[in-house]
């Protein structure tokens, strides 16, 4: 459990498990009238963060002036970039806020770009698959349908969701990380027997991967692939840089308000 009462099963990320460029992957509960439960304001440097509603709203608001709400379907695509503080807490205390939260590496030369976010309403992600098949395309390009949002690191992010006894084929990037993490129902990713809360992390050589849901029970999942960006990863909770000194950089801006005071620009524009 982190933020404010806000339950959290994390696959990517615990223990020191990322999948370059992927750094963290949580699903997130919040129960209905929980007063406190939520994300109150906090900073990040250094990386992108996704945050997907499959229930309920949540209301945002930081510090270089965007405040806004997302509800079922939406994503928002928050790049932290050189520095920004946050939060994120439900709109509603009377139901429950399911979702997801994915974190994203930057490479070196976009750490300390500008902050910016991307709100996109459920509308606007195109659709695609066969029959008992529904293929949500966030980012990337799948039977060429195009995600809206835009990524800085190449990738493709999916939401897919299979009626019971059906199938879905997708072929793998090659030479690109990918993960698959089910979060309802039960089936098959490829030979391996799939089920709700757990990862499966995908070999590099280009194939084509099989999933399909059980007779009795859909399978519901995210679907994400990346460019490795291969450099140094140095993390320190919402830091996430490639050296210690970058790190240490992070803390001394943080704590100087630099993150709070956008218009007192100390870095260049980027």
């Amino acid at each position: 459990m982190e933020g404010a009462g806000v339950k959290i099963v994390r696959t990517l990320g615990n223990g020191g498990l990322r999948m370059d460029p992927f750094l963290m992957l949580d699903e997130l509960r919040m129960p209905a009238n929980e007063a406190t439960a939520g994300f109150p304001s906090h900073p990040h440097r250094g990386f992108e963060t996704c945050s997907i509603v499959l229930t309920g709203e949540i209301e945002h608001e930081d510090s270089v002036g965007n405040r806004g709400v997302i509800g079922p379907g939406d994503v928002q695509w928050m790049t932290a970039g050189r520095g920004i503080v946050h939060s994120e807490m439900p709109k509603s205390r009377d139901g429950e806020l399911h979702g997801f939260q994915l974190w994203v590496n930057l490479p070196a030369k976009d750490k300390m770009v500008k902050p910016w976010y991307q709100d996109v309403r459920a509308s606007a992600f195109p659709t695609v698959g066969e029959a008992g098949a529904e293929v949500r395309v966030l980012a990337g390009e799948v039977d060429d349908a195009k995600g809206p949002i835009k990524l800085r690191n190449p990738g493709t992010l999916l939401h897919v969701q299979l009626q019971p006894g059906s199938s879905w084929r997708h072929a793998l990037p090659r030479e690109w990380n990918g993960f698959v993490y089910v979060y309802e129902g039960s089936g098959l990713v490829g030979d391996e027997r799939a089920k709700a809360q757990h990862a499966y992390l995908f070999a590099k050589d280009g194939s084509d991967v099989v999933f399909r849901a059980d007779e009795n029970h859909p399978l519901k999942f995210l679907l994400a692939f990346g460019k490795p960006i291969n450099e140094p990863i140095v993390q320190y909770g919402p830091f996430v840089m490639n050296t210690e000194a970058e790190i240490q950089q992070a803390f001394f801006d943080y704590r100087s308000g630099h993150f709070q005071n956008p218009k007192d620009d100390v870095w260049a524009e980027a």
